[in-house]
């Protein structure tokens, strides 16, 4: 199944190493990103899972709730959440789904058979509260995922889902943004914008940060 920017996530009933999990439900009002890791037991992805407990005030702070996935069962992810812990110093918490049946990994097109016919690749979905994908990442089994890239597009959304604007690039929470080209007349310009604007162009237009 191919998914793309705008789709409704699909929706699954799978189990988890919390319990059962209801996907759409469990995302309830809440942004969610779902990551898939090849297997259980693998060095790169014990560093990303770790990474992750180690980020979940982050997480929270953004109201972004956590799931991973593999084809591995619960039981298996369960003994290795103890390696984790142990080797990143830390304590996981956010489930993991087991996908023996391939269920969610075929939803979700996380295999490549050109990479492998049975592990997943390292996939990331952004989903919004409305449960539409809003970014999917996709990166090789031997590549490790930059979570601050993941909390920047998180930090670029959420900013531009409340205000007429986008992220240039390299943008970091905090710079300035781009105004929308579609916001023409400049009297609404200065209503949409009270920390003023810069014209660079026409058709670019810079104005600072618009959040708090």
């Amino acid at each position: 199944m191919s998914l793309h920017l705008g789709d409704i996530a699909p929706d699954f009933s799978q189990d988890s190493t919390v319990g059962p999990i209801e996907f759409h439900k469990w995302i309830g009002n809440h942004w969610a990103v779902l990551f898939s890791h090849p297997a259980d037991y693998t060095p790169v992805c014990t560093t990303e899972l770790g990474s992750v407990a180690r980020l979940m005030e982050e997480f929270k702070r953004r109201d972004v709730k956590v799931l991973a996935v593999s084809v591995d069962p619960v039981s298996t992810h369960k003994e290795w959440i103890k390696d984790i812990d142990d080797t990143q110093k830390t304590h996981v918490e956010f489930p993991i789904l087991g996908d023996q049946d391939r269920k969610v990994s075929t939803l979700y097109d996380m295999i490549h058979p050109r990479q492998s016919d049975t592990l997943t690749v390292r996939s990331v979905f952004i989903i919004d509260p409305k449960k539409v994908i809003r970014t999917i990442l996709t990166y090789p089994a031997s590549t490790g995922r930059d979570f601050g890239e993941i909390f920047r597009i998180i930090d670029s959304l959420q900013l531009t889902d409340r205000y007429s604007v986008a992220t240039p690039a390299n943008w970091r929470s905090g710079d300035d943004v781009v105004i929308s080209p579609a916001i023409k007349d400049k009297a609404a310009l200065g209503a949409k914008f009270p920390k003023g604007y810069k014209e660079i162009r026409p058709y670019l237009r810079m104005t600072p940060y618009p959040g708090p």
